[in-house]
């Protein structure tokens, strides 16, 4: 508390000898993260407050963090007695950062920002919302003037992510790279998005949790491909492997002079909605800027035939550990010791028993009664409650393997379910089976298929605030993009190689939450005098609780459907289980009949 309170004096000082009446401090990183390392952590150590989302603004004469649902329990508890107030996001009542700060300052004051924080795009936005209430926006990093006990940035070595694992080599990937520079007419590409550095130069390392990254920043010219990162994280393995890729490795923030020195003729690409702002003043005022989507980000989410059966072998393991774990609950839950983290800790243990498990691809969200319906729940030592015997349990997680990456959702009943309990569920698993089982024309937008996800619900007046489904990379970021399932339009297209979430919820507060989520990819699906058709495979292999369905909400081809998908669970994982598990396995995946 008193720290805080002292770090928010020395920031203000340096913001009176910098001319600066506000400063804005996000929760990001230089390369547009949702995991960040340490070291960039600003916004937490100027405010105190942990979460994953929030943005801290402080003014000379007070402080605000804005911060949405998931986290006003938690923002409130941690900016106690800060001074800094919570700002509610999503209530009619709170005004954004910007409108706020219109109201806070005067015409002419200045607002500080550090510039690497802010994508391109970003950043243009602010400064020209801004200019309208005749304020000016100023790049300068304030908290590094103050924060004088900053950790380093991660110097761990990083790995070769292997073809045998990848599909495809980074000279192969250089190549189609290069090919959509020709198409946008640039002769140099930054990139410094990390997951997309990791798959085009097939490197993996653990600088940030959860995400298989390597801090680094890449310049892709037509003739020559650089590797911006610290040497201590060179191995003699890994500089031989570059090497022989073609790749040339400089220092980490050698990128700058290295954008300085470029010839004012040149057409850089870049991706405005990734790329700091800091990165982009570096490119010569001369050079011809070429503002899309990054051409890696495009490739990496079609999947190669390498990857797809990566990722196939990665469920049918996940799917054993899920097994064992549901099978260990079941035969201690009446112990009364089981926890929201024990559980999550136990899980944990059962997936690191599986071939090529590296670590978990997001943290555990294990929620239990009302815990549940705090869609992105986490929990802490102060919010950790037992397990008991009655209500359900909503348990979303995943595993990050060298085949691919995992993601699944199950809600269970750990005792008699209530009827209301039955059919918020059933409502929830029809949305889930109507995209499960759509097929659509190529050309067709994830925004298109999110009513399919929904209307069960919206029939009832019944919804759920988060996007339907998510991108997923291959040993990489859980959440990637740019395909989406969700109510918000998104141009991209769905695309056959394409892995995405499906996870419709619905949550009753203070009561239960109920997610039901499974991988899907993307397939064809048959070519008619009308075009070419697409549909999903369902790739995640766990039962769907039977208990908690209301059979008599679910039409005959639902039925088949859960059917099949179990028969295909039990006939993918039974192989790899004991006798004892197999007989737990095959009740769990009984056929439904009415």
């Amino acid at each position: 508390m008193e720290q805080i309170i002292n770090r928010l004096a020395l920031l203000r000082e340096a913001m009176k000898q910098q001319g600066i009446s506000a400063c804005i401090i996000p929760g990001t990183d230089p390369h547009a993260g949702e995991y960040i390392a340490e070291y960039w952590k600003e916004r937490q150590w100027i405010s105190g407050f942990d979460g994953s989302a929030g943005t801290a603004v402080v003014t000379l004469n007070g402080a605000g963090l804005w911060t949405d649902s998931r986290y006003f329990l938690h923002a409130a508890e941690q900016l106690e007695g800060t001074g800094i107030e919570l700002m509610k996001q999503g209530l009619p009542e709170t005004l954004e950062i910007l409108p706020w700060l219109a109201t806070q300052l005067k015409a002419g004051e200045k607002v500080g920002v550090n510039s690497q924080m802010f994508s391109l795009n970003g950043y243009a936005s602010m400064k020209t919302e801004l200019k309208m209430n005749e304020l000016e926006l100023v790049s300068i990093d304030l908290p590094a003037k103050v924060w004088i006990d900053r950790p380093s940035l991660p110097l761990n070595p990083f790995f070769v992510f292997d073809t045998q694992y990848a599909g495809k080599s980074t000279t192969e990937k250089l190549t189609l790279v290069r090919a959509e520079m020709k198409k946008a007419h640039a002769e140099v590409f930054v990139v410094s998005a990390l997951d997309d550095i990791a798959w085009l130069f097939n490197i993996r390392g653990n600088d940030v949790d959860y995400n298989p990254v390597v801090i680094a920043y890449a310049l892709v010219e037509n003739e020559k491909a650089t590797l911006f990162l610290a040497p201590e994280k060179l191995t003699q393995e890994t500089s031989v492997y570059l090497q022989n890729q073609g790749v040339t490795v400089a220092s980490y923030l050698a990128i700058y002079d290295e954008l300085k020195q470029l010839s004012p003729s040149k057409s850089v690409l870049v991706d405005g909605g990734k790329l700091n702002q800091a990165l982009f003043e570096s490119i010569p005022t001369g050079c011809a800027i070429r503002n899309t989507m990054s051409p890696v980000f495009k490739l990496k989410s079609i999947k190669n035939e390498v990857e797809m059966d990566g990722i196939r072998r990665a469920m049918v393991k996940d799917g054993v550990a899920l097994t064992r774990f549901f099978i260990w609950l079941e035969e201690n839950l009446k112990t009364d010791t089981l926890s929201e983290i024990s559980v999550s800790d136990k899980l944990r243990e059962f997936r690191s028993e599986q071939e090529n498990f590296v670590g978990e691809s997001f943290g555990t969200i294990a929620g239990y009664a009302g815990h549940g319906a705090i869609v992105h729940y986490s929990a802490t030592p102060e919010s950790d409650v037992k397990l008991k015997t009655e209500n359900i349990f909503l348990l979303d997680s995943g595993g990050q393997y060298l085949d691919g990456t995992t993601d699944i959702t199950r809600t269970v009943a750990l005792g008699t379910p209530t009827v209301q309990q039955k059919v918020d569920f059933t409502l929830v698993l029809k949305g889930h089976i109507a995209l499960s089982t759509a097929i659509f024309p190529v050309g067709t937008r994830g925004s298109q298929l999110d009513i399919l996800a929904r209307k069960a619900m919206w029939d009832l007046g019944l919804n759920y605030g988060h996007g339907t489904g998510h991108g997923v990379g291959h040993f990489l970021n859980v959440h990637e993009g740019p395909q989406n399932i969700r109510m918000d339009e998104n141009p991209v297209v769905l695309q056959a190689g394409m892995f995405m979430s499906n996870e419709p919820g619905l949550y009753r507060t203070n009561q239960y939450g109920i997610r039901t989520e499974n991988l899907i990819h993307v397939v064809p699906a048959q070519k008619t005098d009308f075009g070419q058709f697409l549909k999903f495979e369902t790739v995640t292999l766990y039962p769907i609780d039977q208990v908690l369905i209301d059979i008599d909400l679910l039409t005959d081809a639902e039925i088949e459907w859960l059917n099949d998908y179990h028969k295909k669970v039990y006939d993918s994982i039974a192989p790899k289980l004991t006798g004892d598990e197999r007989e737990w396995l095959n009740r769990k995946c009984a056929r439904l009949r009415r």
